[in-house]
């Protein structure tokens, strides 16, 4: 955007606007004009050395990106909180953060009383049910010859049916705790229950040691599965409506910023967050080891093709870490605009900014700031 000013060009420019800089009242009031209105002012003459050309900003298809940043992380099917439903007391473990597990491996062992119970509780309810059932056939029978009522076969068939239900329940609870019904009897009984991975990963985190009581909302271990990550991306307000499922995004990690990867965007959350920004997540194109989860990264997502505002580069300045233009308010008065840009191509920006209905400098503005950095000195 800056163009290279001549020396001579430069010297003859505040040459020509010395005398009437030196002829103010007080120095120190015309600096603190040029800094806080940004305004120039230029003779014929210096609007003809300058090269000041003016135009307007023009709508043009530009082929546009979005930079952002986000981090990768882990889909939510391979990142496992494991705890222990009914409770229990942790017996033996040998997790360390970092260990890997395969699925279905022993993770914990734990044990309690109420395992006990609950075991006996089962048998006890699954013998009373096959006497009930026998029961209910034989009131069956005699109902059929006439021999006993059917109030009596209602009452027999209820308890049955009761008696169903309480021993499925039991299964259930069983179920829960990793242990088979089915392969239970009074032999087998057995105080301790084993805790197993339900994916093939790593520890990632141990909240709990041998001999320490694990209540049921308490999350013993955290487990997840690194080589299925995802890219979750944080986009600004303004820029959430021009992100659609499927653009492509390229993004780098700070410890090998020269590997491109890619990904595609997979989701995009209709929500606008506190920050006014929303969560964007996209899926990588080839699976990785080489990406851990919570890693920070720099994207860039691909839009499609869209006319937008734009003006020349040379029309822009950068003072002070912002970006500006000049636009002339009258014949030989340029007031310095902050603006917001977007991307740049081909020797043109986008410009966001709404600016007024006025000419902009599209030429010569460095020559222009320069000259009101010169007031401020």
């Amino acid at each position: 955007m800056k163009k290279i000013i001549s020396y001579g060009f430069l010297l003859l420019l505040l040459q020509s606007c010395g005398g009437r800089e030196e002829a103010a009242s007080n120095p120190g009031e015309t600096k603190q004009t040029a800094l806080s209105s940004g305004k120039v002012q230029l003779t014929d003459k210096q609007i003809q050395y300058a090269g000041i050309r003016l135009g307007t900003a023009e709508i043009r298809e530009m082929h546009l990106s979005l930079q952002v940043n986000g981090n990768i992380d882990v889909h939510p099917d391979n990142q496992i909180s494991i705890s222990a439903p009914l409770g229990g007391y942790l017996k033996k473990t040998t997790l360390i953060p970092g260990t890997k597990v395969a699925k279905g491996s022993v993770l914990a062992i734990l044990e309690d009383q109420q395992y006990i119970q609950l075991q006996q509780d089962y048998l006890t309810a699954k013998n009373k049910l096959q006497y009930l059932e026998t029961d209910y056939k034989r009131q069956k029978d005699l109902n059929e010859t006439k021999v006993a009522s059917d109030k009596t076969l209602q009452q027999v068939q209820g308890e049955y049916n009761n008696q169903r239900i309480l021993v499925h329940s039991f299964a259930e609870r069983l179920r829960l705790i990793g242990l088979v019904p089915e392969k239970l009897n009074e032999n087998s009984i057995s105080r301790s229950i084993a805790i197993h991975s339900p994916i093939s990963g790593y520890v990632v985190k141990v909240n709990a040691n041998i001999g320490k009581y694990i209540n049921p909302s308490d999350v013993i271990f955290e487990l997840i599965n690194p080589t299925d990550v995802c890219v979750n991306l944080t986009v600004f307000e303004n820029d959430a409506t021009r992100l659609k499922i499927g653009q492509v995004v390229k993004f780098t990690t700070s410890n090998n910023p020269e590997k491109v990867f890619l990904a595609k965007v997979e989701l995009i959350s209709p929500n606008i967050d506190m920050d006014r920004s929303t969560q964007v997540h996209a899926t990588l194109s080839q699976s990785t080891s080489e990406l851990l989860p919570g890693t920070f990264i720099n994207a860039e997502i691909e839009l499609n093709k869209a006319k937008v505002s734009c003006i020349p580069d040379e029309a822009l300045v950068r003072w002070e870490g912002k970006d500006y233009v000049f636009v002339e308010e009258t014949k030989g008065s340029y007031r310095m605009t902050p603006v917001t840009i977007g991307n740049s191509n081909e020797g043109s920006t986008e410009l966001k900014s709404q600016l007024p209905a006025k000419n902009i400098v599209i030429k010569g503005a460095y020559t222009l700031l320069m000259k009101l950095k010169n007031k401020e000195e």
